[in-house]
């Protein structure tokens, strides 16, 4: 039987892999589809973007915005 985690990982899309980095705790991936660069953050998807710069960028505000809400 599959797991939960396992699952979410079969969701992704099968595209190339551009960036991965981790950020503190979280683990941000940017893949290249061919609608464009899609941000995914600890495996859950964020959005698609039209450049890299853009998606990293819109990551990096996310990890950000998203840890001045855990404190």
């Amino acid at each position: 039987m599959k797991t939960f985690s396992e699952l979410r990982e079969y969701k992704k899309s099968s595209g190339k892999t551009v960036l991965s980095k981790r950020i503190g705790k979280f683990k941000m991936s940017i893949l290249k589809e061919p609608k464009g660069y899609c941000v995914y953050i600890d495996g859950d998807k964020l959005d698609v973007y039209r450049s890299q710069k853009e998606a990293e960028k819109a990551g990096m505000t996310f990890i950000k915005q998203y840890k001045g809400m855990r404190k």
